[in-house]
């Protein structure tokens, strides 16, 4: 298994904190979110990790860690990020967005998922957003499932209400032949065009990770919604940092 960490974004609603270093290197209770993530995936057996850079990518640093250079990150968005990674997004992965920590429980759950592909969602996600008054909460990846808990749909555009499981965290899991399948839907898209709208987004260049996973989904994949209660952050502003520090303690 290999992890595969997206880390290229500006981290701007970060700032100051990522005026002189990338987001993922930003320090949560004493220790940059990368090693957070780091010792998830040792906790659980994962050693082979990559890391996909852009933003002030000289800072990154992770013991035992590959790179990968996303050189157009200013320009792209999470999905286009992902697949810089090239030769290393093959076998079973297991992706995370390089903004979030997670308890090494949280990432157990998603292994411990017998579908082709696995998404943890976070089914206490309202408490989350009680007093984030920098990130709105229209801006949450709700996750519709059906009655037997695979993904309907994913994304910034659902609206809370029935069938909703929670808040996709950023983390899932992948086998081998959905990353095949992955791979295939990215490169037929990338050849009518990046300027060209895709899922949800106005364009390939913009689109999001979970654009592509709803494409999978429409293509018959069996990706399931991996309820978790807490237990992660996301990072993305200020005000997250400083929620962050009080909250995480493992």
């Amino acid at each position: 298994m290999k992890a595969i960490v997206i880390a290229a974004g500006q981290g701007t609603r970060l700032r100051p904190h990522t005026a002189d270093r990338a987001k993922c290197m930003v320090e949560v209770a004493g220790r940059p979110m990368l090693h957070h993530q780091i010792a998830a995936f040792e906790k659980n057996g994962i050693n082979d990790v990559v890391v996909i850079r852009g933003y002030k990518r000289g800072t990154v640093m992770a013991p035992g860690a590959r790179y990968v250079d996303n050189v157009e990150y200013a320009t792209n968005n999470i999905l286009m990020s992902l697949f810089c990674a090239g030769p290393e997004l093959v076998g079973d992965v297991v992706v995370s967005y390089g903004d979030i920590i997670y308890h090494p429980d949280v990432l157990a759950d998603v292994l411990d998922s017998h579908s082709p592909g696995a998404l943890a969602v976070d089914t206490e996600w309202e408490s989350t957003y009680v007093g984030r008054t920098d990130h709105p909460v229209e801006q949450a990846e709700l996750c519709r499932v059906s009655p037997h808990g695979f993904v309907s749909r994913v994304g910034k555009h659902i609206p809370p209400g029935r069938g909703v499981l929670g808040e996709f965290i950023g983390l899932a899991r992948f086998s081998s032949a959905l990353v095949a399948h992955l791979w295939a839907l990215y490169l037929e898209a990338l050849d009518k065009g990046d300027h060209l709208p895709y899922g949800n987004a106005p364009s390939l260049r913009k689109a999001y990770l979970t654009d592509i996973i709803n494409a999978a989904v429409d293509g018959g994949e069996l990706i399931s919604g991996v309820p978790i209660q807490g237990r992660w952050r996301e990072i993305d502003t200020v005000q997250d940092l400083e929620r962050a520090k009080e909250i995480v303690t493992w």
